[in-house]
């Protein structure tokens, strides 16, 4: 079984090669832990970082076999960074921003079980793949805060669309829900608490079909809405009920101690 080490630059140092899969698998989480230790304790120096570390991304080419590059990646705040060493100094923090909103993808490749891939706002698929299973989980878990810790600054969102000829403004806010207005007169059109929602389909271009229940009579009425950046919105969606949930799910709250710190200075 063979192993590369990648020095600080990116560039390949060494080649280990192991007797057995067991040991080298050994080796390589006990390497893994150190590495992430390691850059665990130089993000807590700096502004608030999730998590970092690297990663294999899969390129997008025209070639048959699939383009591969080392990758060293960081969750900072609302930011996906992406970065071919790790970066040193303040100057190397060259933001990429994504949307709220981060999807992983647990079928992208049969033969590369540890992959994932983070859909950003206007649709692109960045596609990654870590050496273990531990790895994924890191990440995974990593994306969830970064996205919760979002959704709480923010606390509300808004988004110019139309509906039946209208300007309209779709708005999510923590607290209170989903909300619609017009956007001359401000005026409040609809609104519905997250539970209300009960479904909801899109034509994958422009237009969704919200369906909500009525708190009164328990009737479900349809909210059709056309919006230009459709993907952002669908994601910032997502993102708010699941922050929402996470509220009230003890378990994912008291496991997330940088999130609580996050929660009590907000």
């Amino acid at each position: 079984s063979l192993n590369a080490l990648i020095a600080l630059d990116g560039v390949c140092t060494h080649v280990l090669q192991f007797c057995t899969a067991a040991e080298s698998t050994d080796w390589l989480q006990a390497i893994s832990t150190n590495i992430n230790d390691l850059t665990q304790e130089n993000a807590s120096r700096n502004l608030p970082i999730v998590h970092m570390g690297w990663v294999c991304e899969h390129l997008q080419g025209r070639e048959v076999e699939p383009l591969h590059s080392c990758s060293f990646l960081a969750l900072r705040g609302s930011s996906l960074l992406v970065f071919r060493s790790p970066p040193v100094t303040e100057d190397c923090w060259i933001q990429t921003k994504f949307y709220l909103g981060l999807l992983q993808d647990g079928e992208l490749r049969d033969s590369e079980p540890f992959c994932f891939s983070v859909l950003v706002g206007h649709g692109q698929s960045f596609c990654c793949s870590v050496e273990l299973g531990s790895e994924l989980v890191l990440w995974e878990k990593a994306f969830q805060r970064a996205v919760f810790m979002e959704v709480q600054r923010v606390r509300s969102k808004s988004y110019m669309c139309s509906s039946q000829g209208k300007i309209l403004c779709f708005t999510l806010d923590f607290e209170s829900g989903f909300s619609c207005s017009d956007s001359i007169s401000k005026k409040t059109i609809w609104k519905y608490k997250f539970s209300q929602l009960k479904g909801s389909s899109d034509d994958g271009k422009t237009r969704v079909k919200l369906l909500f229940q009525n708190s009164e009579n328990k009737q479900i009425e349809m909210k059709e809405l056309e919006f230009a950046n459709l993907t952002a919105v669908l994601h910032c969606i997502h993102s708010f009920i699941a922050a929402k949930v996470a509220t009230v799910d003890p378990v994912f709250v008291n496991s997330q101690s940088f999130t609580q710190k996050y929660m009590c200075s907000s």
